[in-house]
Protein backbone atom coordinates (compact mmCIF):
# COMPACT_ATOMS: atom_id res chain seq x y z
CA UNK A 1 0.00 0.00 0.00
CA UNK A 2 1.93 2.55 -1.31
CA UNK A 3 2.60 5.47 -3.41
CA UNK A 4 5.05 6.71 -5.67
CA UNK A 5 5.50 10.37 -6.97
CA UNK A 6 4.59 10.22 -10.93
CA UNK A 7 3.19 13.45 -12.88
CA UNK A 8 3.11 10.99 -15.86
CA UNK A 9 6.06 12.87 -17.52
CA UNK A 10 4.08 16.25 -17.56
CA UNK A 11 7.08 18.80 -16.36
CA UNK A 12 9.12 16.61 -19.08
CA UNK A 13 6.54 17.22 -21.95
CA UNK A 14 6.69 21.13 -20.79
CA UNK A 15 3.51 22.02 -19.04
CA UNK A 16 3.70 23.84 -15.62
CA UNK A 17 1.73 24.82 -12.75
CA UNK A 18 -0.90 23.21 -11.20
CA UNK A 19 -3.91 21.52 -12.97
CA UNK A 20 -6.83 19.08 -12.70
CA UNK A 21 -5.53 16.74 -15.40
CA UNK A 22 -5.59 13.41 -13.64
CA UNK A 23 -7.01 11.78 -16.82
CA UNK A 24 -3.90 12.67 -18.52
CA UNK A 25 -1.58 11.58 -16.28
CA UNK A 26 -3.08 8.46 -15.29
CA UNK A 27 -3.71 7.54 -18.93
CA UNK A 28 0.20 8.26 -19.69
CA UNK A 29 1.24 5.88 -16.78
CA UNK A 30 -0.99 3.07 -17.44
CA UNK A 31 -0.05 3.33 -21.06
CA UNK A 32 3.45 4.17 -20.82
CA UNK A 33 2.81 6.60 -23.08
CA UNK A 34 4.16 10.34 -23.42
CA UNK A 35 1.88 12.82 -21.71
CA UNK A 36 1.26 15.21 -24.77
CA UNK A 37 -0.02 11.98 -26.62
CA UNK A 38 -1.86 11.30 -23.46
CA UNK A 39 -2.74 14.82 -23.41
CA UNK A 40 -4.12 15.34 -26.84
CA UNK A 41 -6.07 11.79 -26.82
CA UNK A 42 -7.88 13.14 -23.82
CA UNK A 43 -8.24 16.79 -24.66
CA UNK A 44 -9.60 15.54 -28.27
CA UNK A 45 -12.61 13.50 -26.64
CA UNK A 46 -13.71 16.14 -24.44
CA UNK A 47 -13.42 18.60 -27.46
CA UNK A 48 -15.88 15.48 -29.34
CA UNK A 49 -18.44 16.00 -26.29
CA UNK A 50 -18.66 19.41 -26.84
CA UNK A 51 -15.93 20.32 -24.14
CA UNK A 52 -13.19 22.17 -24.54
CA UNK A 53 -10.01 20.83 -26.36
CA UNK A 54 -8.65 20.47 -23.01
CA UNK A 55 -7.48 17.92 -20.53
CA UNK A 56 -6.64 20.50 -17.97
CA UNK A 57 -9.96 21.45 -16.23
CA UNK A 58 -10.94 17.99 -15.21
CA UNK A 59 -12.81 15.40 -17.55
CA UNK A 60 -15.86 13.70 -16.83
CA UNK A 61 -16.31 10.17 -16.53
CA UNK A 62 -18.29 9.46 -19.45
CA UNK A 63 -15.56 11.09 -21.51
CA UNK A 64 -12.83 9.40 -20.20
CA UNK A 65 -14.34 6.08 -20.54
CA UNK A 66 -14.95 6.53 -24.10
CA UNK A 67 -11.13 7.16 -24.65
CA UNK A 68 -10.16 4.24 -22.28
CA UNK A 69 -12.60 1.70 -24.17
CA UNK A 70 -10.93 3.00 -27.27
CA UNK A 71 -7.80 1.82 -26.38
CA UNK A 72 -8.74 -2.05 -25.23
CA UNK A 73 -9.79 -1.13 -21.20
CA UNK A 74 -12.52 -2.78 -19.60
CA UNK A 75 -14.67 -1.25 -17.12
CA UNK A 76 -15.18 -3.34 -13.43
CA UNK A 77 -17.09 -2.10 -10.26
CA UNK A 78 -14.81 -2.65 -7.81
CA UNK A 79 -15.86 -5.24 -5.21
CA UNK A 80 -16.35 -4.87 -1.52
CA UNK A 81 -13.89 -6.21 1.33
CA UNK A 82 -15.36 -7.03 4.18
CA UNK A 83 -18.09 -5.12 4.47
CA UNK A 84 -16.43 -2.11 3.08
CA UNK A 85 -15.55 -0.33 -0.24
CA UNK A 86 -12.11 -1.29 -2.42
CA UNK A 87 -8.85 0.82 -1.80
CA UNK A 88 -6.37 1.10 -4.39
CA UNK A 89 -4.13 -1.17 -2.36
CA UNK A 90 -6.82 -4.12 -2.79
CA UNK A 91 -5.60 -4.30 -6.52
CA UNK A 92 -2.17 -5.33 -5.29
CA UNK A 93 -2.49 -8.58 -7.89
CA UNK A 94 -4.28 -6.89 -10.66
CA UNK A 95 -1.61 -5.23 -12.76
CA UNK A 96 -2.35 -2.10 -14.43
CA UNK A 97 -5.22 -0.68 -13.48
CA UNK A 98 -6.85 3.17 -13.85
CA UNK A 99 -8.90 3.47 -10.52
CA UNK A 100 -11.92 6.01 -10.87
CA UNK A 101 -12.04 8.01 -7.09
CA UNK A 102 -14.35 10.53 -6.06
CA UNK A 103 -13.55 13.13 -8.40
CA UNK A 104 -10.18 11.80 -9.06
CA UNK A 105 -8.62 8.95 -11.76
CA UNK A 106 -5.52 7.02 -10.48
CA UNK A 107 -2.96 4.82 -12.59
CA UNK A 108 -2.50 1.95 -10.13
CA UNK A 109 0.14 -0.65 -10.36
CA UNK A 110 0.48 -3.70 -8.54
CA UNK A 111 -1.63 -1.71 -5.83
CA UNK A 112 0.33 1.04 -5.75
CA UNK A 113 -0.66 4.84 -6.81
CA UNK A 114 1.27 6.58 -8.70
CA UNK A 115 0.33 10.71 -8.91
CA UNK A 116 1.19 13.66 -7.98
CA UNK A 117 -0.62 13.58 -4.55
CA UNK A 118 -1.73 10.18 -2.44
CA UNK A 119 -4.64 9.41 -2.61
CA UNK A 120 -4.04 5.61 -1.64
CA UNK A 121 -6.55 6.15 0.85
CA UNK A 122 -9.85 7.43 -0.97
CA UNK A 123 -12.36 4.63 -2.48
CA UNK A 124 -12.04 3.65 -5.58
CA UNK A 125 -15.82 2.92 -7.01
CA UNK A 126 -14.16 0.90 -10.20
CA UNK A 127 -11.76 0.19 -12.67
CA UNK A 128 -10.58 0.29 -16.12
CA UNK A 129 -8.28 -2.65 -17.17
CA UNK A 130 -7.15 -3.49 -20.20
CA UNK A 131 -8.80 -6.49 -22.12
CA UNK A 132 -6.70 -9.58 -22.56
CA UNK A 133 -4.20 -8.30 -19.92
CA UNK A 134 -3.77 -11.32 -16.93
CA UNK A 135 -2.94 -10.55 -13.62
Amino acid sequence: MAWYFSDGGRRKAGFLGKTRDCAARALAIAENMSYTEAYKLVAQANKDAGGKKSAREGIMKNVFHKVLVQLGYQWHSAPKYDGRKARPWDFKLDGVIIARQAKHFVAVINGDCRDTWNSSHKMVYGYWKKQGIQS
